[in-house]
């Protein structure tokens, strides 16, 4: 399949590459990484699958953290970028919906990468069954009231006070965004959409934090605060 005909990455494979440099966004940097790192650091995990593994930021992080990794990415461009970081990197094309992979696995995740999902109840059984039992799947993803106002998000009302409307919150879609160069398919679904599918395949939740931002710039993270942009989840397979 045409990945660029499908979501855009591939079109946007060059533009990404750039915006995310070697140490990852304003989100990532600033509000994601340190409680991401703060779940694989001391817990004694050695071998993650990273689901939608982009240019291999995150793997590079867990292996800094003592933890041999597997990059999976349906990208060639941002897997070419992996492999040039990283030139021992194990690094698979794939997509999460169809990847076949034994439970092999203590450590899963998913960094920002469900959203780019069209079949999401099949990506999260491959992610299931590629834990090893007593496993951990980690994710992070946008809140879905952050991708129900999407692609629009921030306006201005009446007296020019920045607002954020969201609408048809209950309607699993498909949405574009465009953003420095950038232009991709995100999906919207209600969180309910995604904790039934988790609890469905009988996984136990540990974990469930809207992560507020630390560092950075004042003025962008008080946007951050109005409206969370993220949440993190972690899930445990039972053993």
């Amino acid at each position: 399949m045409n990945e660029d005909v499908s979501d855009g990455w591939a079109a946007s494979a060059v533009a990404w590459i750039v915006e995310q440099g070697e140490d990852g966004d304003y989100g990532r940097r600033f509000v994601l990484d340190a409680p991401m790192r703060a779940r694989i650091e001391g817990r004694g995990f050695r071998n993650a699958l990273d689901v939608g593994c982009g240019e291999g930021r995150f793997c590079r992080i867990m292996q800094r953290a003592g933890i041999r990794t597997t990059g999976l990415d349906p990208t060639e461009a941002l897997l070419a970028r992996a492999r040039e970081l990283d030139p021992t990197g194990n690094y698979r094309l794939g997509r999460a919906e169809t990847m076949e992979l034994s439970a092999e696995f203590d450590l899963v995740v998913s960094y920002l990468s469900l959203i780019d999902v069209p079949d999401l109840g099949a990506a999260i059984a491959r992610m299931v069954a590629a834990l090893r039992p007593g496993g951990t799947l980690l994710i992070a993803n946008l809140t879905s009231f952050s991708t129900a106002g999407q692609p629009d998000g921030w306006t201005r009302d009446g007296e020019g006070i920045p607002r954020f409307s969201i609408d048809h919150y209950m309607e699993e879609r498909a949405i574009w965004v465009s953003w420095r160069g950038i232009r991709i398919q995100n999906w919207h679904r209600p969180l309910g959409t995604y904790m039934t599918l988790l609890l469905d395949h009988g996984l136990q939740l540990r974990l469930f934090v809207e992560p507020e931002p630390a560092g950075g710039d004042p003025e962008r993270n008080a946007v951050h605060r109005r409206v969370p942009y993220f949440h993190i989840m972690e899930w445990q397979k039972p053993a």
